[in-house]
């Protein structure tokens, strides 16, 4: 079985199946120069697009795929859903809820687009604090000529505008972290995806705690049709079911 990982929920999903024996084998993007690695086999790299994966189920002999990426991974979630339809093959999507359920949720000021965010955050403040990834930073050229606080995992490959400031730094974040560094920076205003989960959520309630304007990505929509839980132990209960049927255990 195949998990298309690199989330947390990837990790805690493949701990579960290697302890209960299950076959499965994570795949990684590979963006990430020093990645968080689940246990048990692991790939890193692309597929090839969607006749690339279609080929590697086949010739690995796949029986079922959880789609365990970032809920922004949109290409890939696509790419999985075409070959195990084409195939055949049982798909689970298993992506961590949104924040757009917190109490909070219904003050911050919600886009469709990393660009529309940039128009709303130069609206707003002129201390930004981006956190919405390297592949984003090019959308927001509107906020070049202000001071932006750039939160990444990896350096980007381009260089960015002279009052930008680069922080390179993994999460779990926490509560004090974060407040410190925004109080130190004195930002007013926070860009975020809606990425979800509680591993990257402090800076949400920093915001709050600061009264600091929040301005929030939404998520692209989910592939239609496909079976979709929010849990690591929910997965692996799918797991566990598919686990005697198909090509491979």
């Amino acid at each position: 079985m195949l998990v298309l990982g690199g989330t947390a929920e990837a990790r805690a999903l493949a701990a579960a199946a290697t302890a209960a024996e299950a076959r499965i084998v994570s795949s990684l993007a590979g963006r990430v120069s020093r990645p968080a690695l689940p246990v048990g086999p692991v790939r890193i790299g692309g597929f090839g697009g969607v006749a690339g994966l279609t080929d590697y189920l086949i010739t690995h002999r796949i029986a079922a795929v959880v789609d365990a990426t970032h809920p922004f991974a949109a290409t890939m979630s696509a790419s999985a859903a075409s070959a195990c339809a084409t195939l055949g093959l049982p798909l689970l999507r298993l992506a961590r809820a949104g924040w757009s359920g917190r109490l909070d949720a219904g003050g911050w000021h919600w886009t469709g687009s990393p660009r529309e965010a940039a128009g709303v955050a130069a609206a707003l403040g002129s201390r930004v604090f981006l956190t919405t990834g390297r592949q984003t930073l090019g959308d927001f050229q509107p906020l070049e000529d202000r001071y932006a606080l750039v939160r990444v995992v990896e350096t980007p490959l381009q260089a960015l505008p002279a009052r930008w400031e680069l922080v390179r730094d993994r999460g779990p974040y926490f509560l004090a972290g974060e407040l410190d560094l925004m109080s130190a920076r004195a930002v007013d205003v926070l860009v975020t995806k809606d990425s979800g989960g509680a591993y990257t959520s402090a800076k949400l309630d920093a915001a709050g705690r600061l009264g600091v304007p929040v301005v929030v990505v939404r998520r692209p929509p989910e592939v239609p049709g496909v079976q979709a839980v929010a849990s690591a132990a929910e997965a692996a209960v799918w797991l566990r079911r598919h686990a005697g049927r198909g090509r491979l255990r």
